[in-house]
């Protein structure tokens, strides 16, 4: 008889290795009623399904699964049974190797060696380097430390950048290494917004935070006084003839028609964080061009790769960074109630946060209202039995990534509560459907990154200046301020007839009540601003034209987005056809 740890293993194997389709399917051909009443992979609970065919299998079946059935070529699994790597199962365990690769370890770093463990553990096993760097008071330098751990299989790279590395120990062994260590296992417990022990943690936590944003601070200065003294003059002539147009043609040339809009997007949003005023002929409008940003989908479909490696960089897959340096706060680890909490070290300031797993934060109960009021930049206050977090003011941005359940029409979320909407209606949105014409897009990508066919490090150079030249002249950088003038975008009444024309086509096409709000158009707008901020330096005025190229593209993502939240009740290419012919 199997044991129910055993079982437990298993279904933790099946779930990480297998993607839900493809459990989905394991589960009809075992015949294990439990599917029987599900049409689709996304109606079936992904951890039930997984222990319902743990309990079902013996190992010899588990093997013929494995030998049959299309596995994630990036998962691996080391538990106290079974073994995954390399896309190949093996029925023995792996704690001995990890056992034996903390006492090395411990015998080539001593006592450093275990300290950076522990510190992971209390981590609950996930930490970036700049994080724990900071959590060890730079006492360690634990780079080489975790390098020899991922050698030795203690721990794994969750992800490598050229400004943020992760690791984290996988789910299965992090008992396995508590115990080696001597830490208690602490017992689960459903997730929830817990206070830390004491203020003094509290205020450590929130301390560790600020330092990081000082360290983004001089990663801003450090690079644009290098952008200043040696490559000013190259930027600005670039930016003479840079534009929407430029950039979008440069994105398709690397990546292809289909995918290359999500990355205009997150590029796009780069210049939209300056959060530069929009202006009409008259005056003030009280709108500025910051918008936050969301890619959903189905998984696979290219979503972290246009909101975090573009941004970011990935060195090692031949990506460099296209953001603003300095500015982006990738997230990848942390939970909404540390969120909650370091927002206060960006009170008055602007960045960018990159959720890569934005389902994950809403497990927690009563995320909806606390994030909804970080989407509106409003005052968050959040009260906890033995604690009150707040009031401050959040004045930054998010770029995030979520599943959704994409069906033949329009999608459902993954994410439970009702009023995720809310969320939604808060960000410009785009949806990723795994299509055979974007599978083969994806595919030809990356084969032509692999084999050097297509180069981005000039191109990305070039944008990376533009974009923090833009950046720091727009936010009154002490490094570049009384070189430039600050300019405000200027919006006329073309471009709201432009939009104006756009609105009829769509509500004439919708029969029933609508299921978007006015804030799409007023996103819409300010992604047409932000868009226009590529031309800085095209015209000699005191402030930046609405360009009617923004203003096309704005509408093309109106159209689509309008649709799309409409479980599309209409065809975005009869309303583009109608309203340009």
């Amino acid at each position: 008889m199997t044991s129910d740890d055993k079982i437990v293993e298993r279904k933790l194997l099946i779930k990480r290795v297998f993607p839900p389709a493809e459990i989905f399917k394991i589960g009809k051909e075992l015949g294990i009623h439990y599917f029987d009443q599900f049409v689709s992979c996304w109606d079936a609970d992904a951890d039930e399904a997984s222990l319902e065919i743990g309990q079902a299998v013996s190992d010899a079946q588990l093997q013929e699964i494995f030998k049959k059935h299309k596995t994630r070529d990036w998962a691996v699994f080391r538990g106290k049974h079974y073994t995954f790597e390399g896309e190949a199962l093996s029925l023995k365990g792996s704690l001995e190797k990890i056992q034996a690769g903390i006492a090395e370890t411990e015998k080539k770093y001593g006592k450093d060696g275990i300290y950076v463990l522990k510190a992971m553990v209390q981590a609950s096993g996930s930490f970036g380097l700049k994080e724990l760097k900071e959590a060890l008071k730079q006492k360690i330098d634990p780079y080489p430390i975790l390098e020899k751990l991922e050698q030795l299989k203690v721990v794994v790279p969750s992800y490598k950048g050229e400004e943020y590395y992760e690791w984290k120990m996988l789910e299965e062994t992090l008992p396995f290494i508590r115990s080696e260590l001597g830490i208690p296992s602490v017992e689960y417990k459903p997730a929830t917004i817990t206070p830390p022990a004491d203020a003094a943690e509290k205020m450590d936590y929130l301390e560790d935070e600020r330092r990081k944003t000082q360290e983004m601070d001089a990663e801003l200065n450090s690079y644009l006084n290098d952008l200043i003294k040696n490559r000013l003059s190259q930027t600005i002539k670039f930016g003479k003839t840079f534009s929407a147009s430029y950039l979008a043609d440069y994105l398709q040339s690397l990546f292809g028609p289909l995918l290359y809009f999500d990355g205009f997007l997150s590029i796009i949003q780069q210049y939209a964080i300056a959060d530069v005023e929009i202006v009409n002929p008259q005056g003030k409008t009280g709108m500025r061009t910051g918008w936050s940003f969301a890619l959903f989908g189905e998984p696979g479909t290219g979503k972290s790769f246009s909101t975090r490696d573009l941004i970011i960089g990935v060195p090692d897959g031949k990506i460099q960074p296209h953001g603003v340096p300095g500015r982006n706060r990738y997230c990848g680890g942390i939970t909404p109630a540390r969120f909650i909490r370091i927002g206060q070290a960006y009170v008055g300031r602007t960045f960018n946060f990159i959720v890569p797993e934005f389902n994950d934060w809403f497990r927690y109960s009563g995320m909806v209202d606390v994030l909804k009021i970080a989407m509106e930049r409003g005052e968050i206050k959040h009260e906890l039995h033995r604690e009150i977090i707040g009031p401050y003011r959040f004045d930054s941005f998010f770029s995030v990534n979520y599943n959704t359940r994409v069906m033949g029409r329009g999608y459902e979320v993954t994410i439970g509560d009702p009023n995720f909407n809310a969320i939604e209606d808060r960000m410009i949105c785009r949806l990723h459907r795994l299509t055979k014409e974007r599978y083969v897009e994806i595919a030809q990508s990356q084969m032509r990154l692999a084999l050097g066919e297509v180069s981005v490090d000039e191109g990305a150079r070039q944008i990376r200046d533009h974009v923090a030249l833009i950046y720091a002249i727009e936010t009154e950088h002490p490094l570049v301020r009384g070189r430039f003038p600050q300019k405000p975008v200027m919006i006329t009444a073309e471009t709201y007839e432009a939009i104006s024309r756009a609105r009829e086509a769509i509500l004439k096409r919708i029969p029933g009540s609508l299921k978007f709000s006015a804030r799409l158009e007023s996103n819409v707008i300010k992604f047409a601003c932000a868009a226009s901020l590529l031309n800085y330096f095209n015209l000699d005025l005191d402030y930046i034209p609405v360009s009617a190229d923004a203003v096309e593209r704005a509408i093309k993502l109106y159209v689509e987005e309008a649709s799309v939240r409409s479980k599309e009740e209409f065809q975005p290419d009869e309303v583009l056809q109608e309203l340009f012919g």
